[in-house]
């Protein structure tokens, strides 16, 4: 696919599992097992699909992932076991090197997101782009380093400190632009000043929609997750994005749907719901 002067490629890494009563709130099971299907455990399967951005003169990375280096115990809750397509392996199968990244946009800093950004190196946490300068929201930067105790697990700070001892982290607000194609979204429904990125020439929009549609299925307005800080906010939120993503018949990029890796929308008089899907980007 491409948008402006950049070509953009979808990265799958590793899969995982979280609670699927927690993924979807209050919708109750019989509804969201019909499309996310639970294990023993009830825990339904995450992707944790990175996007790549290429024009020649830079290599543009929309959130890293999981990552490696997690210790049994850790392993075991979140069932990724078998780490076999690691985002460094997905770049190398498509001939790009961790010294060719130039940017790496974060999302937010939960370990799902971050994971993949720094390396263990004897023993001490690297920058895994050290060539690259990393981007995150000033305020959800300083919300990470400080959490509250209901979200403090899902911020591993050996993931995400290392770039900002490096020199590598940037810290940046809404009117910040990486590129004339770039704008961020900011939203704070799941967490404080996370920033979607809308990639848009005018013609063709493509929306890295984060943790606030992790699913295709979340599309309906009342299927929120249950980690969201502010549920409310997150359905307005969802309110005022959809709109626009009809009218203007955005793609909408899902980073954890396992399949579906992007989808446009629409509604009729029971709601929203997915028009087109994209296994693959077009």
């Amino acid at each position: 696919m491409k948008i402006g002067k950049y070509n953009l490629t979808a990265i799958n890494t590793v899969t995982f599992g979280l609670d699927g009563g927690a993924m979807f709130g209050i919708i109750p099971k019989p509804l969201w097992q019909k499309f996310n299907v639970a294990d023993d455990q009830n825990r339904v399967t995450l992707g944790a699909r990175s996007l790549l951005l290429e024009n020649g003169k830079r290599k543009i990375l929309i959130d890293t992932g999981i990552g490696e280096f997690w210790d049994e115990k850790f392993k075991s809750i979140y069932r990724f076991d078998k780490i076999e397509n690691t985002l460094l392996d997905s770049l190398k199968k498509i001939n790009i090197s961790k010294d060719e990244i130039t940017d790496v946009i974060l999302t937010h800093l939960h370990f799902d997101h971050t994971g993949g950004s720094t390396t263990l190196i004897n023993g001490k946490w690297e920058p895994a782009f050290p060539n690259a300068k990393y981007y995150v929201q000033k305020e959800h930067y300083e919300w990470a380093v400080n959490p509250s105790d209901r979200d403090r697990a899902s911020f591993v700070q050996n993931r995400f400190v290392p770039l900002f001892e490096h020199g590598l982290l940037k810290l940046v607000d809404k009117n910040y632009k990486v590129d004339e194609e770039f704008d961020f979204k900011i939203i704070n429904g799941h967490t404080f000043a996370q920033q979607m990125v809308k990639i848009s020439d005018g013609s063709n929009t493509l929306l890295y929609c984060g943790d606030l549609l992790p699913f295709s299925s979340h599309i309906p307005l009342p299927y929120i997750m249950g980690y969201d800080l502010q549920p409310l906010v997150t359905l307005q939120e969802k309110k005022d994005l959809y709109p626009q993503a009809i009218d203007e018949n955005w793609i909408l990029f899902f980073e954890h749907d396992p399949e579906v890796v992007a989808a446009t929308i629409t509604k009729n008089d029971k709601g929203f719901f997915i028009k087109d899907v994209y296994t693959e980007l077009p």
